[in-house]
């Protein structure tokens, strides 16, 4: 047991330096987060499937090459989990959705592949809303994830079996993807960091798309130094993918640990005014502000800036989402893979009864009101009036993105409106839901990187608030120097990291 909690409570760059010093093996690392699972993932259900046998063996290998003195990866022998919108040869990929359930595919997303080239083992299949649309983890056909922090609080979403996985010390790391927020959101209620890249900057192939102009793979972590790691790893040019950035990552690993030397002098932090204000829970605002005060003793300029297409920024997404979803899922048509369901009290079905009843049975009622909503908004005398618009208002809010960092390096606003709410406390109102995405949306419709680090507790309720910070196009480096000069100062406010101060999870129980 004492093995248990002295390796689960490492993070992935403490457990990669004990590796390389022989204090510890990657079999003994893995077999303590499948240990730690057992032990607390019957309440927190972060995970849709366990490969406890395969990361073992993976682990096993990493040792093998780590004796024979073969070059290594930095992260070498470290388990991860990988979010279920994410293919995987030998392992199911569900997306959350009764309809691929069992689905196992015949190859591995690039960022997979990556992974196992490096030599990570891989944990299991994290939990998620369904083909990631929702922003609590509700809408999963196999039952929410809960909050570690409060078992009865959603640890938001669509990507929150990764973050609940990395703040239950069930992995020290986690793959997510990232939308509209469903990376950066997560980490923000958990009390996990975790990143959107450049939009084109990690591969999306093998990512089951829910909007190609929209998603992005990303690190779920305990730190900064950890999810630039991770993204230095997983990052890079990848020809199967078409949006992909034919250039290098900056110096991600090396702006992490610059950044946590805690001097940002010279840096222009932007405020971004209309995030933050009205409908922003007390207690996450006031864990902001310190942020600043904070940013500023290391010596950066905090100035407000403004961004005027922001506040329709909610509206825009969810026109350009939904249009792009419902094109998706049009190839789930019970013909090729998945579910196939015959409709009751018809001797000889067409195909499209097929697809009826398939497509009634597989969707949950989330998915079902993205792809009404979508299919609507691109049909014939709408097309131009709702997502021709929205693509014109995105274009502003890029363009607000590019006025506003003509000022300043980096921008800055509370990561999420609030703290985790109760789970069922949203789930029939989807405007409030939608409510959430407020701040991480303008990220995604510029295709601008973000990053979402835990700010502190919030008064009313002791939960975790999160900080995001902006930066231009390829210029990731950028969250990662601010990033970790902020976890620093807050690390030393805190008398050490937020998750040391979560409740315990023994045996399923807080």
């Amino acid at each position: 047991m004492t093995a248990v909690v002295r390796w689960t409570r490492a993070t992935a760059a403490g457990m990669a330096e004990a590796l390389e010093r022989g204090e510890t093996t990657s079999v003994e690392l893995t077999r303590a987060a499948l240990r730690m699972t057992e032990m607390v993932d019957g309440a927190v259900h972060a995970y849709l499937h366990v490969d406890a046998e395969g990361a073992l063996a993976q682990a096993a290998a990493s040792d093998a090459r780590r004796a024979a003195g073969a070059p290594l990866h930095a992260l070498d022998g470290v388990p991860i989990a990988v979010k279920d919108v994410l293919t995987t040869t030998g392992l199911p990929t569900t997306c959350g959705s009764k309809i691929l359930e069992g689905w196992i595919p015949p190859y591995d997303a690039t960022v997979v592949a990556r992974l196992k080239a490096a030599g990570l083992p891989i944990l299991g299949k994290t939990n998620m809303d369904e083909f990631a649309m929702g922003s609590s983890t509700e809408h999963s056909a196999y039952g929410p994830t809960r909050n570690p922090w409060d078992l009865e609080r959603i640890p938001g979403g669509s990507g929150g079996g990764s973050a609940a996985a990395v703040a239950s010390f069930q992995a020290p790391l986690a793959l997510g993807t990232d939308t509209g927020g469903s990376i950066r959101q997560p980490g923000a209620v958990t009390g996990t960091v975790g990143v959107k890249p450049t939009y084109g900057g990690v591969s999306r192939y093998g990512l089951v798309a829910m909007a190609n102009s929209l998603d992005q793979v990303g690190p779920v972590t305990r730190t900064v130094l950890d999810a630039a790691l991770l993204h230095e790893l997983i990052g890079g040019h990848d020809p199967r993918d078409s949006t992909s950035i034919d250039q290098p990552l900056p110096g991600l690993v090396a702006a992490a640990r610059q950044g946590a030397a805690g001097d940002l002098t010279g840096l222009r932090v932007g405020v971004i005014r209309e995030l933050q204000g009205e409908g922003y829970q007390a207690g996450v605002l006031a864990r902001f502000q310190e942020s600043l005060e904070l940013l500023t003793k290391a010596g950066a300029e905090v100035v407000e800036v403004s961004c005027p297409s922001f506040v329709h920024a909610l509206a825009t997404y969810y026109l350009v989402m939904p249009c792009e979803a419902s094109s998706n899922l049009a190839k789930f048509d019970a013909m090729r893979y998945g579910l196939r369901v015959l409709p009751e009290g018809v001797d000889s079905p067409s195909a499209e009864e097929v697809m009826r009843a398939t497509r009634d049975a597989g969707f949950g009622d989330e998915v079902k009101r993205r792809i009404i909503l979508g299919t609507y908004a691109l049909s014939s005398g709408y097309y131009d009036a709702y997502y021709g618009t929205a693509q014109r208002v995105r274009t502003l809010i890029s363009r607000d993105f590019e006025a506003a960092f003509g000022q300043v390096d980096v921008l800055v606003s509370p990561t999420a409106p609030t703290t985790a709410f109760k789970l069922g406390e949203k789930l029939d109102d989807p405007l409030a839901m939608y409510l959430n995405d407020l701040a991480t949306i303008p990220a995604n419709l510029a295709g601008v990187p973000g990053i979402s680090l835990p700010s502190g507790l919030a008064d009313e309720d002791g939960l975790p608030a999160g900080f995001q910070v902006l930066a231009p196009a390829m210029a990731d480096d950028r969250l990662y120097r601010v990033g970790a000069a902020l976890e620093a100062a807050l690390e030393e406010r805190w008398g050490g990291p937020l998750l040391d101060k979560a409740p315990a999870l023994e045996g399923g129980s807080k």
